[in-house]
């Protein structure tokens, strides 16, 4: 594959990843803290629909070679 059109299709894969990004932002089991001008955020149940999602699609790439 050539290196120019590599680097279009990471490109348009970080903007989609992005664009559902915004829609997943702030998830039930998510931790957030915040005092005065201070916040916390640590995005536990994010972290965790990520990790099986990821997981799944590496399953199913494994399996198709």
């Amino acid at each position: 594959m050539n290196v120019g059109k590599l680097f279009i299709l990471l490109g348009v894969v970080f903007l989609i990843i992005g664009l559902l990004w915004t829609f997943v932002g702030r998830l039930p089991g998510d931790i957030s803290f915040k005092k005065g001008n201070f916040s916390f955020h640590f995005p536990i149940m994010t972290s965790i629909v990520v990790s099986i999602i990821l997981s799944l699609i590496l399953f199913i790439v494994g399996r198709l070679k």
